[in-house]
């Protein structure tokens, strides 16, 4: 299974920048810019809770989970 970030499609929709999401979340633009590239092991749920009360989304709305054909 492979997980697809689509923080950036969120970020379009909201019309937010990234950096006015690092400092709302609390977190360096060059996180969520790792965040944005899927180039991440992991994430806190603190964090991806931050994110998403600051993008008023569900988890569900930036992850996507991909099965393996």
């Amino acid at each position: 299974m492979e997980i697809i970030v689509r923080l950036d499609v969120m970020l379009a929709k909201r019309k937010m920048r990234s950096k006015e999401l690092a400092a709302a979340v609390g977190i360096t633009e060059q996180n969520i810019s790792l965040l944005k590239s899927g180039k991440v092991k992991g994430i806190r749920f603190e964090t991806l809770a931050r994110i998403c009360a600051a993008l008023e989304c569900q988890p569900g709305d930036i992850l996507e989970a991909r099965l393996a054909p």
